[in-house]
């Protein structure tokens, strides 16, 4: 992400509503419903439901140690959560529960090679710090996709419960997604998940 003070960054910075963390399908329904979908109505997701659902993927759940919905390999995190919607590309933050501003540019029809990426109101890019992983370069992808495979479950059963659509994606332009998105030299993108209504 491009350098910015810390006093830019936080009066960007856009706070979500509190998320719900209670309630909601029960677990084996929700696994029930699971499934990937393809085809979407390209409908605007609510804000609160957004709030819901970036926790739900990566938020944290114990505030004293700071971790989270998701396990993640080695207890060292590798992975962010990037947003690419209508109004750009955002970062999720988990801290404070908020979307740090990246790109604002629109990029999602760029996240993918299938037709429907262009007009989902969410795609999830799962981008991986390789600078933080003690294993030989080679081994970087095959372990920082696990922890991307992570938190695409709970997105996935997440929206089993909310009635939404969801489905994990490897097919995309690696160069220019990293250059779109501004990494560094060590972070990469291991996957994509597109977010939408499904159509009936």
């Amino acid at each position: 992400m491009a350098t910015q003070t810390t006093a830019a960054v936080a009066q960007q910075r856009t706070t979500l509503p509190d998320p719900r963390k209670s309630g909601g399908m029960p677990l084996l329904t929700a696994f029930h419903r699971r499934h990937s979908v393809c085809s979407y109505r390209d409908q605007a997701i609510p804000r609160e439901t957004l709030s819901n659902l970036f926790w739900s993927a990566f938020g944290i759940n114990r505030p004293s140690s700071g971790d989270r919905t998701a396990p993640y390999w080695r207890h060292v995190m590798v992975i962010d959560l990037y947003l690419a919607m209508a109004d750009g590309v955002w970062l999720y933050e988990p801290k404070t529960h908020s979307l740090l501003p990246c790109v604002p540019a629109d990029i999602r029809r760029d996240t993918g090679m299938q037709d429907f990426v262009a007009g989902a109101p969410l795609e999830l890019l799962y981008v991986a710090h390789g600078e933080r992983m003690a294993v030989p370069a080679e081994d970087r992808r095959l372990h920082a996709s696990v922890d991307a495979a992570f938190i695409g479950q709970n997105v996935y059963l997440f929206c089993a419960s909310e009635e939404l659509g969801s489905v994990f994606r490897g097919s995309f332009d690696q160069t220019k997604l990293a250059k779109l998105l501004q990494l560094g030299d060590q972070q990469f993108v291991t996957f994509v998940q597109t977010v939408d209504y499904p159509r009936e």
